[in-house]
């Protein structure tokens, strides 16, 4: 069994507003009572057990000695028949609770059509927001607790290696009591990410009326495009055009607009108006401009020209986020802070992470590979150039929106599809079937994303963004990564020993396993595959991609340390910060390659950071923990590819390293890519 928590130190007097927990004498008392009547054998189990349950109990939770007297499982069968009870019941009530949540979020996640003015309001209300209270109060909680171990971080990360299956389901389920969060709580901290969602939801540019630098329409009629994914994926495809660095220009003034929040309100989503974001110059877009499917006025912002600005509506989301989470913080003594329990979460500590990021920003390999790209394009690098791809410009994105357009010109379509796509990954036919099965897809208002099913007999959902005329590439292009999430999702729940252990050791883990299907999206077109290079080029872009995101990661958990810093912080405030961070990084990280030294916000754009906080650095995880996946498969053919996916996706929520270790014989680095890079660009 994992190893017992030491005895807590007794508690000092609580501070104003703490929770009251028991006293010392309680906890002897409750301790004698279980050694009198099961004996000095289980002394370990008793002491681990009682005082688990006495950090969170509360005078209001009643008589703690008669609780422990009736709930504690003395035999090997009393606690086999405990934990699989729990194991039961808790996958119906996560379960049940996900789906009612999904319902409620339908029509703001689901493109629908129009939005009623109720929807959002539904959206916000979150039946799961009480569950975790109602198990403290009517004592579920306390009975894992007492029953099974619950383990520190420090003690899983130094003896984790060594637990069994069923002791890691145990961890697992009695690490969802380490806090007692008030359902109120609970319920702010969902209505502020709900909030946030609707906001970068509608975050769209139709962007035949953004103007370039000379005042040229550089973008087709009719392409709406939402921020920041799509915004980066056009420029990322623009790299084939012959006025590619002038469109680049553009979205890059756009990007910095929207984070120093000089982006007037009036012309996001709205396609009446034309927009110049070098001049800030806001008019009506001549009749034969605006696009003959355009929303009528009354849906849309107005349509009058107006240059007012955003008023700082995007750092008052990351405003409400924060608030909301230190609501939480006094609640969590093991993890104080929002920024502190995303990394406990996630189960690798801040400094490790920090230390990973660095050391992709600061390798010297980023020089060398910013010559190779000079080499390419034929020209100095410039700030838009962060998005640069090796493997890019080998097919014009029009002819591969027209390929995805014509085959999944619905949601339905590309659902249709999902057997022959996963049998081209390498899944045996039934395997296929199975999953597509157990795969439902929707539209997305949103750029797209993947929801998770948590009881078997449920079905995770695939999102992504469907235009009237058709899947485009960008479309497809994040479908294909929310499939990666799906087969995981259904691998690791329906296909897992313990559905306590359903998922992957932290959001990274699920990222990485959807970068590897994403990084096939090409060959599933029947694209050709790229020639001799092919290796050389993936590698590099690798290299590229994960150090392009770093820098926005690192941007954020400096943000989240500033706003603890300054927890009264406006909203204005927050928004000066984070563009003095942001070039701050910029500068010392980026600008010796790129440029843009003391003017580049780029790395405040990405949208995760106002709908989903403390999310990006999960992305840089990600693209290691890929690349090292990728370099365990490299050379295997796709049978090999679909059983090794199986075989990792079925290891479940064990800590990060062990996943790996036993995934591909070494814990999570950064070693492995940029090793590769210094070989890759070794080769001319």
């Amino acid at each position: 069994m994992p190893p017992a928590a030491a005895d807590p130190p007794a508690a000092a007097p609580p501070a104003r507003g703490e929770p009251v927990t028991v006293d010392a004498a309680t906890v002897a008392a409750a301790t004698r009572a279980l050694l009198e009547r099961h004996g000095e054998v289980h002394r370990a189990r008793i002491e681990r057990g009682v005082a688990q349950v006495a950090r969170l109990w509360r005078p209001a939770d009643g008589d703690l000695v008669a609780f422990v007297t009736a709930q504690f499982a003395a035999t090997p069968a009393e606690v086999d028949a405990l934990f699989a009870r729990l194991e039961q019941q808790l996958e119906q009530l996560d379960g049940l609770v996900l789906e009612l949540s999904r319902s409620l979020r339908w029509h703001t996640d689901v493109d629908t059509g129009p939005l009623l003015p109720i929807d959002p309001l539904l959206a916000a209300l979150s039946p799961g927001a009480h569950l975790t209270e109602d198990l403290f109060a009517t004592k579920i909680a306390f009975a894992a607790l007492l029953n099974f171990p619950q383990p520190t971080l420090d003690e899983r990360m130094r003896d984790g290696r060594g637990y069994s299956r069923r002791q890691w389901a145990e961890v697992r389920l009695t690490g969802r009591f380490d806090r007692r969060v008030p359902g109120e709580v609970l319920a702010g901290l969902d209505a502020a990410e709900a909030d946030a969602d609707h906001y970068i939801a509608g975050y769209n540019l139709w962007m035949h009326h953004v103007l370039g630098e000379d005042g040229a329409r550089r973008f087709p009629r009719g392409q709406r495009l939402i921020s920041h994914w799509n915004l980066r994926d056009e420029l990322k495809a623009s790299y084939a055009l012959p006025d590619a660095v002038a469109r680049q220009r553009t979205i890059l003034k756009v990007m910095e607009r929207i984070v120093t929040q000089e982006i007037p309100r009036a012309v996001i989503d709205n396609p009446r108006l034309d927009w110049n974001p070098f001049t800030g110059a806001v008019t009506a877009a001549p009749a034969d401009t605006v696009e003959p499917d355009a929303p009528p006025v009354s849906a849309i912002r107005p349509a009058a020209p107006s240059p007012g600005r955003e008023d700082d509506v995007r750092f008052a989301k990351v405003r409400a986020h924060f608030a909301a989470g230190r609501a939480a913080d006094r609640h969590v003594p093991t993890a104080p802070t929002r920024l502190a329990r995303a990394f406990d979460d996630a189960e690798l500590p801040e400094a490790r992470v920090r230390a990973l990021i660095v050391e992709l920003l600061e390798s010297p390999l980023a020089a060398e590979a910013a010559r190779a790209i000079e080499v390419r394009l034929g020209r100095p690098l410039g700030p838009q150039d962060l998005w640069f791809e090796f493997g890019g410009g080998g097919v014009a994105e029009a002819e591969l929106d027209a390929l995805t357009r014509r085959r999944y010109p619905t949601a339905a379509a590309f659902a249709a599809d999902l057997p022959r796509i996963l049998r081209d990954l390498g899944f045996t036919a039934a395997q296929a079937k199975t999953m597509a099965a157990h795969i439902d897809v929707d539209p997305s208002r949103g750029a797209g994303h993947a929801m998770y099913a948590r009881r078997r007999g449920d079905k995770p959902r695939l999102r992504t963004r469907v235009a009237a005329g058709g899947m485009d590439y960008k479309g497809y292009n994040i479908a294909i990564h929310e499939l990666g999430h799906n087969v995981e999702q259904y691998l690791s729940l329906y296909e897992v020993d313990h559905t306590l252990l359903a998922g992957v050791p932290n959001t990274a883990f699920t990222e990485a396993l959807a970068f590897l299907f994403q990084a096939r999206d090409l060959a599933l077109l029947g694209r050709p595959a790229r020639g001799g290079d092919a290796e050389r080029l993936r590698v590099l872009d690798a290299y590229w991609n994960t150090r392009e995101i770093a820098g926005s990661a690192l941007v954020e958990i400096d943000v989240w340390r500033w706003l603890y810093d300054h927890p009264d912080a406006t909203a204005a405030e927050l928004r000066d910060a984070t563009v003095r961070i942001a070039r701050e990084t910029w500068d010392r990280h980026y600008a010796p390659v790129l440029g843009g030294r003391g003017e580049t916000t780029l790395l405040g754009v990405y949208s995760h950071t106002i709908a989903s906080p403390l999310y990006l650095f999960n992305y840089v995880l990600g693209h290691l923990i890929a690349f090292q996946i990728e370099e365990h498969l490299r050379g295997k053919d796709a049978r090999t590819f679909a059983a090794e996916f199986t075989r990792m996706a079925r290891l479940g929520a064990v800590r990060p390293d062990v996943w790996m270790e036993h995934a591909t014989g070494a814990p999570v680095s950064a070693r492995p890519l940029l090793d590769a890079t210094a070989r890759a660009l070794a080769r001319k």
